[in-house]
């Protein structure tokens, strides 16, 4: 009876010499039926190409100044709206903080931390990190100063456009997520 390493010599042997086969016939120099193909195919008339749509030269339009600019958006508004100033401001001057960088709606309250008899609020970033406010600190995209913060939610006034070339002022609050 043979042994497992026999088998295995007899498989290495057997496959070699297919592989060797195979390798061999693969180099044959006759080559006639291939070049046959290429000459049956050179022989054949090519098609003619459609010649290219000649292009129209651009006739360019020169406005005129006296009449109105088709591209002036100053033309769409309406002239009689009034601006509304309702003693909002915004400061312009200020700071930007850091999370005034994100919008309202992509920070997530994730709990608080007592400190010097100070309530702080965990809140948590696009990219996971995690920053502490406190009141007086600002966050989101329209200016929210934050007004109070208890245990389960933060108290943020949001300084918005009145759609009337002023602003007003909004009340909103993060709820702490569980």
């Amino acid at each position: 009876m043979r042994s497992l390493k026999q088998y295995q010599r007899l498989y290495r042997v057997l496959f070699v010499s297919l592989f060797s086969s195979q390798l061999l016939t693969a180099c044959v120099q006759d080559t006639s039926d291939l070049d046959a193909y290429f000459e049956e195919h050179r022989s054949k008339q090519a098609r003619a190409i459609k010649p290219i749509p000649e292009v129209k030269p651009y006739l360019r339009y020169v406005y005129p100044q006296n009449e109105k600019d088709p591209f002036d958006v100053s033309m769409l508004l309406p002239n009689d709206v009034p601006v509304v100033d309702t003693g909002v401001k915004v400061d312009t001057t200020r700071v930007k903080e850091f999370l005034e960088g994100f919008p309202l709606d992509s920070l997530r309250m994730v709990g608080t931390v007592k400190k010097d008899n100070h309530l702080w609020a965990l809140i948590k970033i696009p990219d996971g990190g995690v920053q502490s406010v406190k009141k007086g600190n600002y966050l989101g995209h329209n200016y929210g100063k934050i007004l109070g913060i208890s245990e389960t939610e933060i108290q943020l006034s949001e300084t918005v456009s009145n759609g009337l070339g002023g602003y007003k002022e909004r009340e909103n609050k993060i709820i702490l997520n569980q």
